[in-house]
């Protein structure tokens, strides 16, 4: 497929942080892709749960599951608009490195314990797995993976100002993101890929659980309107069949409308480069306004039936509860850390390394590993 001229081109790739052997078969992007699906990190998002605590079962979304649904958005929208499947693939596979275990409840623990200490974001986590954490390579430190991911991971949400946490401070400083601009038009893609997913799998994911029934969600009239089309044609059909219909048609319609209103978008200027887009002065992938205002519908319904229903809630105060008990025990005294974290520290390092050394531990861990932690610490009658 010839790209166009404001998509990532390979060959014009600003290359890696440290010299790396070059592939005659897959390109700069493909390579970043196979890095990050061979990785520790990437196997251990099937032991990370979007909302659900992972021990609760019921097949419900992980954030391996949810990730493949995301670069499976990307891709699909990458290709119609002529973009760089292979990054836009890569970043997505790539944005949820950084999520902790139990999902926000987890991730609203980190960034309470760790405010002392420049703060928790999972962005950023993601950029320090993959450039110190996930070593596999005698060369040189991390994946290695070309400038325009590790740009696309960091930025997908769009560009960084203010007060910068300490790590992505340091790495800034020796390897420049360009943190100011906006990211790539395959990393914009990913972002909003990443939102369909997500809401759509939680549409299903609530309804399995129990939390609301179909004729609740005949609240949001593009929901209503996909059933009755659907009742239309076929009757008697059970509800099963009726929440994959809503979700199948959900996601296309959404997919439709970023096509539709980000070639509009791309009319507007002339875009001769993928740095013409990094320079813009807005993202130029977007939804529609009508699309925005059924979303923000959509995430309401979702706040008030799903996320704040008391199971959920109930579940998110005992997460966060576990992570916030984790770190605090290893900051009171990180001996107690296992020897391979314990060896990452020394006196010479200052409070805010250390707590980003068992910040990044805590993080890493799925959900399971964290319950079976916390209780191998906190219960008398657990083994060590």
């Amino acid at each position: 497929m010839t790209l166009a001229n404001y998509a990532t081109h390979a060959q014009q790739s600003r290359g890696r942080m440290y010299p790396d052997f070059t592939n005659i078969i897959r390109s700069p992007f493909q390579r970043d892709r196979d890095r990050l699906i061979h990785s520790m990190s990437f196997r251990r998002l099937d032991g990370k749960t979007q909302v659900f605590a992972y021990h609760e079962g019921k097949n419900y979304r992980t954030r391996l599951t949810h990730s493949m649904e995301v670069a499976q958005i990307t891709r699909t929208l990458c290709k119609s608009l002529h973009l760089n499947e292979e990054l836009g693939e890569a970043i997505a596979l790539a944005h949820d490195l950084g999520h902790s275990p139990f999902g926000h409840a987890g991730e609203r623990g980190l960034q309470k314990v760790m405010k002392p200490y420049g703060g928790f974001d999972h962005n950023i986590q993601a950029l320090r797995i993959i450039t110190e954490y996930e070593s596999h390579y005698p060369e040189f430190p991390g994946l290695n993976l070309s400038w325009e991911t590790l740009e696309g991971m960091v930025k997908h949400h769009g560009k960084i100002t203010g007060k910068l946490n300490p790590y992505l401070k340091k790495f800034n400083k020796a390897y420049d993101l360009e943190l100011k601009y906006y990211s790539s038009l395959e990393a914009q893609i990913a972002a909003l890929a990443d939102d369909i997913a997500y809401l759509n799998h939680d549409i299903d994911d609530g309804f399995r659980a129990g939390f609301y029934i179909i004729n609740d969600l005949r609240e949001l009239p593009f929901i209503n309107r996909i059933l009755n089309d659907l009742e239309q044609k076929h009757q008697n059909i059970d509800d099963n069949i009726r929440i994959y219909a809503i979700t199948r048609n959900t996601i296309a319609k959404m997919v439709f409308d970023i096509l539709e209103q980000t070639q509009y978008n791309l009319q507007q200027n002339t875009y001769n480069s993928c740095d013409d887009i990094r320079h813009s002065v807005s993202p130029i992938a977007s939804h529609s306004a009508q699309t925005q205002k059924e979303i923000q519908e959509l995430r309401q319904f979702l706040y008030k039936h799903f996320y704040n229903h008391t199971n959920v809630v109930r579940m998110d105060m005992k997460s966060q509860r576990v992570i916030e008990e984790l770190f605090n025990i290893f900051m009171s005294d990180w001996h107690l850390l296992p020897t391979s974290e314990r060896n990452k520290i020394s006196s010479q390092l200052t409070n805010t390394e250390i707590a980003g050394i068992i910040c990044t531990y805590i993080a890493n861990m799925t959900d399971m590993g964290a319950l079976e932690e916390h209780q191998k610490l906190f219960n008398n009658m657990s083994r060590f």
